[in-house]
């Protein structure tokens, strides 16, 4: 399912709103710039984000600017298995509606 030809793609969508693309790409810089939480830590947060999304291109994205922001094999380790903690707890806190 994910081509990452497809993001070829986003050119045409931003064309058809480019307000709307305007704001996404800025609200998306300012979100993962340094700030309170530095730009590793962001990046690791959106890895684990984008695990429990199951977004293949989200994954690759955060996970190369994760790797550039200096995360190591052991960060993304464990910010694989906080994803994982997250989705059995869902399972687990939702189970309680059966």
């Amino acid at each position: 399912m994910f081509d990452f030809s497809n993001l070829k793609k986003i050119p045409r969508l931003a064309a058809g709103s480019p307000v709307a693309m305007k704001g996404f790409q800025e609200m998306d810089k300012a979100a993962l710039a340094d700030g309170a939480i530095s730009k590793k830590h962001k990046e690791l947060i959106a890895v684990a984000v984008a695990l429990t999304t199951q977004c293949g291109y989200c994954l690759e994205v955060h996970r190369k600017a994760a790797v550039a922001a200096g995360a190591t094999e052991q960060e993304l380790a464990e910010a694989t298995f906080v994803a994982v903690a997250l989705r059995a707890g869902a399972a687990l806190t939702h189970g309680t509606h059966l």
